[in-house]
């Protein structure tokens, strides 16, 4: 349940699909702000709140599995996503969370012809229109084998060579990221043991160079992060 109530700290709503996933480094940047994370995780039957009204906003993070999945708890979570559009809250999808947000929206989610992924650290382009947003950090940590077609009404933020959408905004408040600022050292470091077996795929780094890219890159993608999730979700005293 919702831990926002009168006199207390505005609540994120933090939406995780797996037992063990973590809201890293968005859930300590996102607290240390001054929101409080409701954590609910839909594969594990956490149900998703009718009404954002008691919430500041919500995250939705990736995954392993598909936007095109045919699981229950996918096809409910991406319908869902009608709650913050029609209610005009502020909407942060990551990964797979920016892929159900296009699915939503009539795009399209799939992998490349040529079986091209993004595994590790890759180059990051902003649009004139990121540009006068903020500005982008020129490397950024992925790891997908899918991507996304830009949805009708959606302003391009970045673009990259082999995934050309890697973040947009839809409307006042809905934005999805292809990329992920949100790793620590940690979940990086486990990332790496756990998908070994896809740094044989197409494009993919050795997971050795996600770790050592991390050393140089890593400060700008949070300095980028901070920034961001003030944009999308303000300060906590005007939430």
């Amino acid at each position: 349940m919702s831990k926002q109530a009168a006199g207390k700290r505005p609540s994120i709503l933090v939406v995780l699909h797996q037992e063990l996933s973590s809201p890293g480094r968005v859930g300590n940047l996102l607290t240390d702000s001054g929101f409080d994370l409701d954590i609910r995780r839909p594969p594990l039957g956490d149900p998703l709140p009718d009404t954002l009204a008691e919430h500041a906003g919500a995250v939705v993070f990736g995954g392993p599995m598909s936007a095109n999945d045919t699981d229950e708890f996918v096809r409910r979570e991406t319908e869902w996503l009608s709650v913050p559009l029609v209610e005009n809250r502020p909407f942060l999808g990551i990964c797979l969370g920016a892929q159900m947000l296009v699915n939503h929206l009539g795009g399209s989610v799939g992998s490349r012809d040529d079986g091209i992924v993004e595994i590790g650290w890759y180059p990051l382009k902003p649009t004139e229109d990121g540009k006068k947003l903020m500005h982008w950090p020129e490397m950024v940590y992925q790891f997908h084998r899918e991507g996304f077609s830009l949805p009708d009404g959606a302003t391009l933020l970045a673009t990259a060579d082999h995934y050309p959408n890697q973040a947009f905004r839809y409307g006042d408040n809905a934005w999805g990221i292809q990329f992920h600022a949100e790793l620590t050292r940690v979940m990086m470091q486990r990332w790496v043991v756990r998908g070994a077996h896809r740094f044989e795929l197409p494009g993919a780094q050795p997971g050795r160079d996600h770790l050592g890219g991390r050393m140089i890159w890593d400060m700008h993608l949070k300095r980028w992060l901070t920034e961001f999730l003030e944009t999308v979700f303000g300060r906590p005293e005007a939430a």
